[in-house]
Formats: structure tokens, C-alpha cells, sequence
């Protein structure tokens, strides 16, 4: 995985053996598998499941054991096999935000390495978007338990 960092803007990339279209279904079909449920923003109620709802307007969402439910992204554009983009709905202090202006976006590509390769390439931008404190969103988005490990998760639901 290589990770490229700018002030505003975070990427992450990976190879995956897998042909395009199942590295994209696999992410965002199975995204419940990816998303670590210690990720919680509905605690201390547990995580029962995280869907990503595959279409434009849809939503990213934690369900929990006791039916709560916690939209933190929008999915603003959804094309496969080939990228979605979701927004970040979660501020510096990892609340929810409801203004879209005060919300980052989340890129991901896929671009077939092969008929059995694909490369995936993340891209969380626009972090200036949350305001004050937005520097605490790239260093938690940006360390080793933030998309490396999505990623990671996501490189085994591959394999697996």
C-alpha cells in the first residue's frame, strides 16, 4: 500500500487480485465486512451492521443492535465498475454534520491492473471543508487505523 499525504488531501493505494468489477462490488457490497465496528458513532450501542446503499442519494449507515440508526456519509456519485465518491459527514469532535459545505469527500477508483489485477486508489479531499480542527480529521483518517486499516480489511474480503 503507498500513501501520498497533502494538507487538504489524503491517498492511500492498493493492489488487489481480483478483476475490476469484483474489486468494486466487494467494497461496496460487502463494505460491512471492511468497516471496523470499534468505528462507532452510535456507542455505546454496538453496531449490528453498515450498509452502503449503491446508488446516487443513497446513504453509508450504522445500524444498531437496538435498530438506531446513524447516516455518516452520502453517496454522491456511484458509477461501476469504475469509482464512488461519498461524502464524510463527521466533524472534527466525530459528530454528524448536516451541512454538506462542512463535509469532506471520499474518492475511491478502481483501475484494472490486468484481467485479474486491480488497483485501487482512495482519495479523502477537501478535509479544509469541517473548519477549525479539521487537521484532527486528516490525522485520524490518515493513521494506521484509518484507511490503511479499511483497507487492509478490504484487501482480506478480497482474498477471502
Amino acid at each position: 500500500m503507498s500513501e501520498t499525504t497533502q494538507d487538504t488531501a489524503v491517498r492511500f493505494e492498493i493492489t488487489v487480485e481480483a478483476p475490476v468489477e469484483r474489486a468494486f462490488s466487494v467494497f461496496t457490497e460487502q463494505f460491512d465486512r471492511i468497516k471496523p465496528r470499534e468505528h462507532n458513532l452510535l456507542a455505546p450501542e454496538p453496531i449490528a451492521e453498515t450498509v452502503f446503499e449503491t446508488r446516487v442519494g443513497g446513504h453509508v449507515y450504522d445500524r444498531g443492535e437496538n435498530g438506531s440508526v446513524c447516516r455518516w456519509a452520502r453517496v454522491l456519485a456511484f458509477e461501476p465498475p469504475h469509482r464512488f465518491v461519498i461524502s464524510w459527514d463527521i466533524s472534527p469532535a466525530w459528530q454528524i454534520v448536516t451541512d454538506p459545505a462542512e463535509a469532506s469527500e471520499v474518492e475511491v477508483r478502481f483501475v484494472s491492473d490486468g484481467p485479474e489485477r486491480t488497483r485501487v486508489e482512495l482519495e479523502h479531499r477537501h478535509l479544509e471543508r469541517h473548519g477549525a480542527g479539521w487537521e484532527s480529521v486528516r490525522e485520524g483518517v490518515d493513521n494506521p487505523r484509518g484507511w490503511p486499516l479499511y483497507l487492509e480489511r478490504y484487501s482480506a474480503a478480497v482474498a477471502g
